[in-house]
């Protein structure tokens, strides 16, 4: 594998990051003077800029709920995001704690890296049941780390790799940024900005309803329908709910799910459950597509158009949609269709291998946090409320599109931290001033509250997490 070498040219500032995000979403340049940034890189021991990333997402999300605010109230606020505040709130999970305990381990034991026969490393991810069983079927062997390394000895990584993602499992060949760059999917993705909005159908324009002059948040009576699971949609809907949306999560009994997470990304959220291979579901739907403004979805490429609710159709069903899709590897190039995950996208397109070649370690290194999936959750609800906002003024209906691959470039972009690896990795009680108590259906939460501060109306859930079909498939009234 090629030696990889260091940039060590000048990185963006944060607020460069910001605006970088902001222009790419459409949005008038005069409201980035509303945002207020602290803190500096480094925050996590990382040899690359996550805390810029973290910062400059959260903090363009933050800064488009402010300027719907103001839209609808005719009155600005000052924004502030400071970067340690931003860098725990992307590592939510991790401080997650339900009736005073940590929340419970949901990797599978055979997910992680392993050699395989040609000495390549491969990451296996084995946390659907589903997808540790199509890996162990195709490995031949037992529920096993042992055994799925020694099974690994007959493959090449690429090979493997390939095998598995033909068989809709999710694995991924250890890469270096020469050898992604080479790769068809990332000179597909070579140039792309991180987040792209189109429109996708006709409407007249819809302006959000006028706000009271106290007490209401900006998205009140903004209505979010949540298909997403694990962490970067569902980091979404929890920031469009931190804001004042009713985000009615959408879950089905025969999808698998991962309980701390879904603890983790409801609160704020009602819950529901369809099948959209049922009739009756599918009509209930589209009752609900009539009254949504917002739908967020992060299933596999192609999966809800398979099932009629892919955005072309919803956008006929619903003229003024903004659908907002994530994916793993982006919507062009070869890999358009291929699933994957966070840690899948660090390994494929480079940064295991980079941050290990800084670290001078041997063996492939996880960046300090799931970066491409909270980053990308902030990118979809930038780019939610961004087509809110072109909506109002142009009409149409609008499809906002975000990839894990598209947002690593994004983050490779923004440059090397010099020393950035010796940086302390923050424990609980090195978080705990930032950390708020809420009820759940789970039990007494203390999770991490929201790092974007509005001064007229902060940010907060209303609703707690609560176990999935909690909820009918209906909206509240608008308020």
């Amino acid at each position: 594998m090629p030696t990889p070498t260091i940039s060590q040219t000048t990185r963006p500032t944060p607020p460069d990051a910001v605006a970088g995000l902001w222009l790419a979403a459409g949005l008038p340049a005069a409201a980035l003077d509303r945002l207020q940034l602290s803190g500096a890189d480094p925050v996590l021991p990382s040899s690359f800029a996550v805390g810029t990333a973290a910062q400059a997402s959260l903090g363009a999300s933050a800064l488009a709920a402010a300027m719907l605010w103001q839209q609808r109230s005719g009155r600005w606020q000052d924004v502030a995001v400071d970067m340690r505040h931003a860098v725990a709130e992307f590592r939510s999970e991790r401080y997650l704690r339900v009736g005073g305990e940590p929340a419970p381990e949901f990797r599978d034991k055979v997910s992680g890296l392993y050699r395989c026969g040609d000495g390549r490393w491969v990451r296996v991810h084995a946390n659907f049941p589903h997808h540790r069983d199509g890996v162990l079927r195709i490995l031949g062997c037992l529920h096993d780390p042992a055994a799925v390394r020694s099974a690994l000895q007959k493959w090449d990584a690429e090979a493997f790799e390939a095998t598995a993602s033909e068989a809709g499992l999710v694995v991924a060949a250890l890469r270096s940024f020469d050898e992604w760059d080479r790769h068809a999917q990332g000179q597909a993705l070579h140039g792309m900005p991180p987040l792209t909005i189109e429109r996708i159908g006709e409407a007249p324009p819809q302006p959000l309803a006028a706000l009271p002059a106290t007490g209401a948040r900006p998205l009140c009576g903004v209505r979010v329908l949540d298909f997403t699971r694990i962490i970067a949609g569902p980091v979404a809907g929890r920031t469009l709910a931190a804001h004042g949306a009713d985000v009615l999560h959408v879950s089905a009994a025969h999808l698998p799910s991962i309980a701390p997470l879904v603890i983790d990304t409801g609160r704020g959220k009602r819950a529901c459950q369809l099948d959209l291979r049922d009739p009756d579901d599918k009509r209930a739907l589209h009752k609900l597509l009539h009254g949504a403004d917002v739908l967020i979805q992060g299933y596999r490429p192609q999966g809800l158009a398979e099932l009629g609710a892919g955005p072309e159709a919803v956008a006929r069903a619903r003229p003024g949609i903004v659908y907002v899709t994530l994916s793993a590897y982006g919507h062009v190039g070869p890999w358009a269709g291929k699933r994957g995950f966070d840690s899948l996208v660090q390994t494929a397109s480079g940064f295991n291998h980079a941050e290990a070649f800084a670290a001078h370690s041997d063996e492939p290194l996880r960046l300090p946090a799931q970066v491409l999936d909270h980053a990308a959750g902030y990118l979809l609800a930038l780019g939610a409320m961004a087509g809110l906002h072109r909506r109002a003024a142009e009409g149409g209906s609008w499809h906002v599109r975000v990839s894990l691959a598209q947002v690593g470039q994004w983050l490779r972009g923004l440059g090397r931290v010099e020393g950035g690896l010796q940086a302390p990795d923050p424990c609980f009680e090195d978080v705990e001033d930032l950390l708020v108590t809420l009820p759940s259906g789970f039990g007494e939460l203390r999770a991490v509250s929201h790092a974007g501060r509005l001064s007229e109306t902060p940010a907060y859930w209303a609703l707690p997490s609560v176990p999935l079909g909690t909820h009918a498939p209906e909206w509240l009234p608008r308020a």
